[in-house]
Order: C-alpha cells, then sequence, then structure tokens
C-alpha cells in the first residue's frame, strides 16, 4: 500500500471490516469531519449509533495508535468523559486489508463556547483533572512537541514541496527562517506531561453534564500550557481574563506553573508552521484539494507572509500574565 494512500478504501471495504469483528451494519456510512483519518458515522440493527475511525496508513505505528487508546482508557477508568474505543475480545484497534481501525460509541454534544467564562473554568477544571492522571505515567511511544518536527522539518517539508510562487520565496522564506529562529530559543519546557495535544474547540463537544472530547489522535508528551492556549482567543485584555478563568478551574485539580506562559507564542508558531507543512505533505490525497481549495494559490502565500510577520511581532511581546498573581 503507498504511504497515505486511502485509494482503496471503499464503502464495501469499511462494513467487511466492520463485520469482521462483529458488527452488523444497517445503515449507510455517513462521513464526518476528518482529514487526516476516514471517519464514519453508522448504526446497527438496534440502531445504536457508532463511529469508526480507519488510520491513515503510516502515521502512527501500531504501538503509537495502541498506546493512544491506553490513554483513553486510562482516562475512561478515572470517570473522565472521554470517548474511548470499544474493546472487543479484549481488542481495541483491528486490521482489514491493510487498513487499521477502531469503533466508537456516538457521542453528541454542542460546540464549546471559547468566549463563555463559566465554560472555560468548566474546560480548566476539566484538564486539570486529565493532566492529574496523565502526569502520573510517560507515553513510551508517542512523539512529544519539539522544534526539530515542527518548525525544521516542516521548513524542510515547504521548501522542497515547491508550492512557494517564485515571485513570493524570497519574502516568505525570510520571515518564516525568523520567526523560527525565535520560536525555537524561545520553546524551552521545563516539565512535561502526556497531553491531549489538540485541545480546539472542535474536539470538544458540550452536554447537559459538561465538556467531553471526542478524540485523542494528536495526543503526545508536551507542557501543560499546550492544552490551554488554544481555548484563548480576542484581544490581549480578552485573553489575560480567559486564561485567569481557566486556570482558577484548573488549579483545583493540578498545579500550574505559571512561567510556562512564555510557551504560548512558540506553540502557536509550531502549529502554524506545521499546519503549512501539512498541507504540502497531504496534497496528493484528493480529499485536500477538495477541501482546501485556496491553498495552492498565491494569495495564500501572501497570507502567509502576512500571518507570519504578525507571528514574529507576538512572538517579541511580554508573555501573558495571570490577573491573580
Amino acid at each position: 500500500m503507498a504511504q497515505f494512500d486511502f485509494k482503496s478504501l471503499s464503502p464495501d471495504t469499511i462494513i467487511d471490516g466492520l463485520e469482521s469483528v462483529g458488527f452488523t451494519v444497517d445503515s449507510g456510512l455517513l462521513p464526518l469531519n476528518s482529514y487526516e483519518n476516514r471517519v464514519y458515522q453508522f448504526h446497527d440493527e438496534n440502531l445504536i449509533k457508532y463511529v469508526t475511525k480507519f488510520y491513515r496508513p503510516q502515521r502512527w505505528q501500531l504501538a503509537q495508535i495502541q498506546e493512544e487508546h491506553d490513554f483513553s482508557f486510562e482516562l475512561d477508568e478515572r470517570e473522565l468523559p472521554i470517548v474511548a474505543p470499544l474493546k472487543i475480545d479484549g481488542r481495541s484497534l483491528f486490521e482489514h486489508q491493510g487498513y487499521h481501525f477502531a469503533v466508537f460509541p456516538c457521542r453528541g454534544g454542542r460546540i464549546f463556547e471559547v468566549d463563555n467564562l463559566e465554560q472555560l473554568e468548566w474546560m480548566g477544571r476539566f484538564i486539570g483533572r486529565i493532566h492529574a492522571v496523565s502526569s502520573l505515567e510517560s507515553f513510551q511511544h508517542r512523539p512529544s512537541f519539539n522544534v526539530d518536527e515542527m518548525l525544521y522539518q516542516a521548513h524542510n517539508i515547504i521548501s522542497e514541496s515547491n508550492f512557494v510562487p517564485n515571485t513570493l520565496q524570497l519574502a516568505f522564506f525570510t520571515i518564516l527562517e525568523q520567526v523560527i529562529e525565535i520560536a525555537a530559543k524561545q520553546y524551552q519546557p521545563e516539565q512535561q506531561i502526556r497531553l491531549h495535544g489538540d485541545c480546539h474547540a472542535g474536539n470538544i463537544l458540550w452536554r447537559d453534564e459538561g465538556p467531553h472530547f471526542v478524540d485523542l489522535d494528536d495526543c503526545r508528551t508536551g507542557p501543560a500550557i499546550q492544552d490551554l492556549w488554544m481555548m484563548l482567543s480576542g484581544d490581549r485584555r480578552q485573553q489575560l481574563l480567559q486564561i485567569d478563568t481557566l486556570l482558577m478551574g484548573y488549579e483545583e485539580f493540578f498545579s500550574f506553573e505559571s512561567k510556562q506562559l512564555v510557551l504560548i507564542e512558540s506553540l502557536r508558531t509550531m502549529r502554524v508552521v506545521n499546519y503549512m507543512a501539512w498541507l504540502c505533505k497531504r496534497w496528493q490525497d484528493p480529499a485536500f484539494p477538495h477541501n482546501f481549495p485556496w491553498f495552492n494559490t498565491e494569495k495564500y502565500w501572501e497570507q502567509q507572509i502576512l500571518m507570519l510577520k504578525e507571528q514574529m511581532f507576538a512572538l517579541q511581546q511580554p508573555p501573558l500574565s495571570l490577573l491573580s498573581a
């Protein structure tokens, strides 16, 4: 199977795989919003809804996927609202025709409101509880948030992809390399723990009883602030209030080192640079030109130059500080 290749993953292949582990698919396969993997909702003959995830080939080693599952089970056993994969005969990771997949219970909910301070404090408590558990052990197979992969290797992927128009290459790579240099120097984490790794609103669903996470696909080792900063929005004044509110809930369950706040902009830089590299790397997947038609355009790269200039300015500003400090 070619690297990152989903070409042979037909609906029949998916249904056959599900039936091979005991599921009866009594509906169509409803594709859900996922670009890295292939994720579908279905229901069985009892009208019970499930979600299946077919992992992108060769993205993760099998030991890394299993470690994601084991982390989910560990959190679920502590009664944290994580949607963990189902176990069948003691296994949660299955294989069919070269594809590896898992099946999850289907959980709905509303989108998390990032500007809702009550929900932010609740999320702080939730993530504090997660970190209190995740700090007890270490990942053995999952990677960390690191500058080599997320800045330097990402730079090389963008450079070698030839997507940046010739007329913009000098301006783009000049500012990119300046931003990478500053971010790499700033990113000096001390305490690192197991993280969810991708705490944005799309991975958080809200129910009457509170929030739950639906995806640990990007779990890694890193500083605790990584699981908090993506919930900040608005101007500096708003973000100061938001981080204070988050940490008010967080510190009920786990101690936060305020010096981690200096890492926010370097982590944001890793995310934006890695995102550009990810689009370059995945462009041969037909789903990407279809869903990101603006990527391979001159206007996109002009916007990235402006964004990187803004990011360099942000890296040079004093870090957020706690209102309660």
